[in-house]
């Protein structure tokens, strides 16, 4: 009966998914500054004067689980920074296959065999290669079981990377 539920589950989330590929994705209007007006009232309080950058959001994902994150930084403290520390998260999200498995993960399908139902992930060794690659990364993590998720803290700046990458 479980299986039965799960396969219902996925079918009503790829019909949805279907439907709306054919309508086109609302966007947040980009003429109303409340975020970067917020940002330059901070940034003038600490007196940072070469700028910074803040992302956040917050996120319900169609298992139900909310998540709500913001981070900020100072220019200087990115400029100053050696951006070669960063290449292997960058490099985990640059393969197909991954960012497949990360929305699966997403969505809900959290093991190497509820992920292999895909046809799209390949066979279970090239799966168990791929969540390795991400889990060394730090964009998932194991919960027992050989169930896997992305971490809290890991979740908004997928959904920016993913955002900032579409222009």
């Amino acid at each position: 009966m479980e299986e039965l539920e799960h396969r219902v589950a996925d079918l009503e989330r790829r019909i949805a998914a279907l439907e709306a590929a054919d309508r086109p994705a609302p966007r947040l209007p980009e003429g109303d500054f409340w975020a970067l007006e917020g940002l330059k009232e901070q940034l003038a309080e600490l007196g940072a004067v070469d700028g910074g950058v803040l992302f956040t959001g917050v996120v319900r994902l169609p298992t139900g689980e909310q998540y709500r994150w913001q981070h900020g930084a100072l220019t200087e403290g990115l400029m100053d920074a050696d951006w070669a520390e960063s290449a292997e998260a960058f490099a985990a999200l640059g393969h197909p296959v991954r960012l497949r498995l990360l929305r699966e993960i997403l969505g809900g399908r959290r093991t190497a065999a509820e992920l292999a139902e895909s046809a799209e992930a390949g066979t279970t060794g090239q799966i168990y290669h791929h969540l390795r690659q991400l889990t060394g990364a730090g964009w998932l993590h194991t919960t027992g079981r050989g169930r896997h998720e992305v971490p809290p803290g890991r979740v908004v700046p997928l959904l920016v990377a993913l955002s900032a990458a579409r222009g």
